[in-house]
């Protein structure tokens, strides 16, 4: 028997209704009589348990998948914007520049913040090759470009 389609909204309520005839047709068959005389916790807790168990799981049987159908009506997320090369940025707050991109890569140094890198024009992701004029010589690395700002513009 296959699942009938639905209404999303309907699903869940369907569910628990199910499970909860379910639970006191099985509580019926498989438990003593003796629990079933006047109320008390046990009977609540099994009706409650069996409820939320079997509802539970006609509802993981049945409702849509959120991701699968977020994701299809999602547009994937667009790209930033590329550095380009030979721009000049500036360092937000202290940066470490990178043997390659991630966190994981070597720290080749340590940049203060306003200190002042040009793109390369390589990426990947937020990671951006840059270079750096330290101590009269070139260092070439990979930085996180959410610290980096347009040379031109002003802090905030």
């Amino acid at each position: 028997m296959f699942p009938v389609p639905m209404a999303p909204a309907l699903i869940a309520p369907a569910c628990f209704g199910a499970a909860l005839l379910a639970t006191l047709v099985l509580a019926a068959r498989c438990t003593p009589q003796a629990w079933w005389r006047r109320p008390n916790a046990r009977a609540l807790a099994v009706l409650v348990l069996g409820t939320s168990l079997i509802g539970g799981a006609l509802w993981w049987w049945l409702a849509p998948p959120a991701a699968a159908a977020a994701a299809s009506t999602a547009a994937p997320p667009a790209p930033g914007p590329a550095p380009l090369a030979g721009q000049r940025y500036r360092v937000a707050d202290a940066l470490n520049l990178r043997a390659g991109h991630g966190v994981g890569a070597r720290r080749v140094l340590v940049l203060p913040a306003g200190s002042v890198v040009r793109a390369t024009g390589r990426r990947d992701g937020d990671w951006w090759q840059v270079s750096h004029a330290a101590g009269g010589r070139r260092v070439d690395g990979w930085a996180s470009s959410l610290w980096l700002r347009r040379a031109e513009e002003r802090g905030q």
